[in-house]
């Protein structure tokens, strides 16, 4: 609304949390903090690289996302690395030869049959993601007592950090 409305920013903004979770033990492999315009799509890679570098024993079958990461961009790393991708096209997608083919595919299963690829994909299981940000709320907050960027950035990964360990002793 202050974009819109230019008015003047009183605020300094708000950080955005990507994480990648194991959503069969709930755990957080993978976190990337950044600011509010970094758009979700682009830490994708990044993401997925960091599980697959720093979890040898973790194979990587499919990565869920919801429409914010539907790009072609991402379609042709998850073809590269041979992950299944289960990631929402946006409904006013095409198929074009411009497209990676995986997306192409991708949309047209979605067009033809959307509760079908929901299931075959394991789309519900997305919002483990979700639970797991709830979880990481309820238990230190929304805010982070940090003021450069930084620190916040520690913070979070201490947030994280703390979860995990939680988890594993529950």
């Amino acid at each position: 609304m202050q974009d819109k409305w230019q008015q003047i920013r009183n605020k300094k903004g708000y950080l955005k949390i990507h994480v990648a979770v194991n959503i069969k033990t709930k755990e957080i492999l993978a976190l990337e903090v950044t600011g509010e315009k970094v758009h979700d799509g682009q830490i994708m890679p990044k993401l997925i690289e960091h599980v697959l570098e720093n979890n040898n024993d973790i194979k990587i079958n499919s990565a869920l996302g919801d429409g914010s990461y539907d790009g072609n961009e991402n379609f042709k790393y998850l073809q590269k690395k041979k992950i299944m991708p289960g990631i929402k096209v946006r409904k006013n997608s095409i198929v074009s030869l411009k497209n990676n083919s995986l997306r192409n595919r991708e949309a047209k299963f979605q067009t033809r049959d959307f509760i079908k690829w929901k299931k075959k994909r394991k789309y519900g299981s997305r919002w483990i993601a979700e639970t797991v940000f709830s979880s990481i709320k309820r238990m230190f907050g929304e805010q982070a007592s940090a003021t450069k960027f930084q620190n916040m950035v520690k913070e979070m990964i201490l947030k994280v950090s703390l979860y995990n360990l939680f988890r594993r002793l529950a």
